[in-house]
């Protein structure tokens, strides 16, 4: 997970050289209302002549009905083969002359989309939009694509060590919910999902009411009043009713192992965690990047990489759902030196429930997502999808310049407390995917 920030932070680095977008102390959030409704999130910069949108709709791969697994993960991939007069060739070449990016995406709690193009073709890009998310056609020749590719990485997921214990984990901690399944679906789900369920996903799921929106670039909040209503004026006002139930994780000490012949093993590991609108949630921020969230200064990768050589990288991150909430950790090693990273791991674990932090570790941990912050807003689609973000999570249009402050305000006392509340070493869960030796498995 480290290494993933760590990519994305280059990204970001490297894309500013062409989208720079304002600096964050320049961030000013417009909240716009189109004509026909549709809301919106907007900041303005006149630096380029381009406008990225973020746009989710509440509810994602978590309201797959049971043997349908996949469906909306699917319905992502598919939006953008073929809409309206036009098959699957015919829009992509539409949006490739022009330079739009439009992609569909799906989590367990939203469906979510981006778009981007250059002001010259702002037009277009809300028609193919519109079309993609009013009319898509759901071709059989797309749609057996499509499915054939899903269903081969799934064949591939299947050997990985990474993905096989992702599974494990997430069906044990949520054994009769949905954030139990894979939003990608089963090999026995995928080729169940017809077109005409596609076609009720649209018509059920795509609906204004549940429609949450984020735009940044060189357009003005008239003009994107008006294009809002080109965009998502077709659909529907709202969407079929659907509810996903609150769930407590169900975490243990156990290790689990899942057996995969691989010379090295995946270590995932799991206690239950905060939900973002809880009030210690920037205290758990904190802790999170002393124990294992900073990459080459945490706890954890000190103890597991530096002194004992253990593993490549080992970290933590928060995950908040909108139904339950998870703290999740992972590392990687030789099956032969699993037994002594799983003890290294819960042994820092208990060392920092009971000990809190240091002063200059939460300093640390301060200066750095503090300064770093303002990286997520170095591009137009960043400040986008920050905006959408804020919306999701309730955060307000101030949260930007609210951010410092939350987190200097997190003392030594309260990630104690935090630590205390949330490192209980008989809740945290291991499964490791792999041969481990040494290890006597709970299963």
């Amino acid at each position: 997970m480290a290494q993933a920030f760590s990519r994305l932070g280059a990204f970001l680095l490297a894309a500013t050289v062409f989208f720079a977008a304002p600096p964050v102390e320049a961030v000013n959030v417009q909240q716009i209302k189109s004509p026909g409704g549709v809301s919106a999130w907007l900041v303005q910069d006149k630096l380029n002549p381009i406008v990225a949108i973020r746009f989710a709709f509440r509810g994602g791969a978590a309201l797959d009905p049971a043997g349908r697994e996949g469906l909306a993960r699917m319905a992502a991939a598919l939006l953008d083969e073929g809409a309206g007069d036009m098959d699957a060739k015919a829009f992509r070449a539409a949006l490739e002359d022009r330079s739009i990016s439009l992609s569909f995406d799906s989590s367990f709690d939203e469906f979510s989309g981006s778009l981007q193009t250059l002001n010259e073709h702002r037009d277009k890009a809300a028609e193919l939009l519109a079309l993609a998310l009013t009319r898509p056609r759901f071709d059989e020749g797309a749609l057996a694509r499509v499915r054939s590719q899903i269903l081969a990485r799934l064949r591939r997921d299947a050997e990985s060590p990474d993905t096989v214990a992702q599974i494990r984990l997430f069906s044990e901690i949520f054994p009769d919910h949905p954030y139990g399944r894979r939003t990608r679906g089963t090999l026995d789900s995928v080729p169940s999902i017809t077109a005409e369920d596609l076609r009720a996903f649209v018509r059920e799921r795509l609906a204004r009411d549940s429609l949450v929106i984020g735009v940044a670039g060189d357009i003005s909040a008239a003009e994107l009043s008006q294009m809002l209503d080109r965009m998502f004026g077709g659909l529907p006002e709202k969407s079929a009713p659907a509810a996903v139930p609150e769930v407590q994780p169900k975490i243990d000490a156990r290790t689990l192992v899942a057996r995969l012949k691989v010379p090295q093993s995946a270590i995932l590991f799991a206690a239950p965690g905060l939900k973002r609108d809880d009030p210690d949630y920037y205290a758990a921020t904190v802790l999170n990047y002393i124990l294992g969230g900073s990459g080459f200064t945490s706890r954890l990768y000190e103890e597991v990489r530096d002194k004992r050589g253990l593993a490549y990288s080992a970290g933590t991150s928060l995950f908040p759902l909108r139904h339950s909430a998870l703290i999740l950790g992972s590392a990687a090693t030789a099956n032969a030196r699993v037994k002594e990273t799983v003890d290294v791991v819960r042994a820092e674990w208990r060392r920092m429930a009971g000990g809190g932090a240091t002063a200059d570790e939460i300093a640390n941990a301060k200066t750095f997502l503090t300064g770093s912050f303002p990286l997520r807003l170095t591009t137009l689609g960043g400040i986008a999808g920050m905006l959408l973000g804020m919306q999701l999570e309730n955060l307000g249009p101030d949260y930007i310049d609210r951010y410092k402050s939350l987190i200097e305000a997190v003392d030594a006392e309260s990630v104690a407390r935090v630590g205390r509340r949330l490192l209980d070493p008989a809740r945290l869960l291991m499964v490791v995917a792999g041969e481990p030796e040494g290890l006597a498995p709970a299963d």
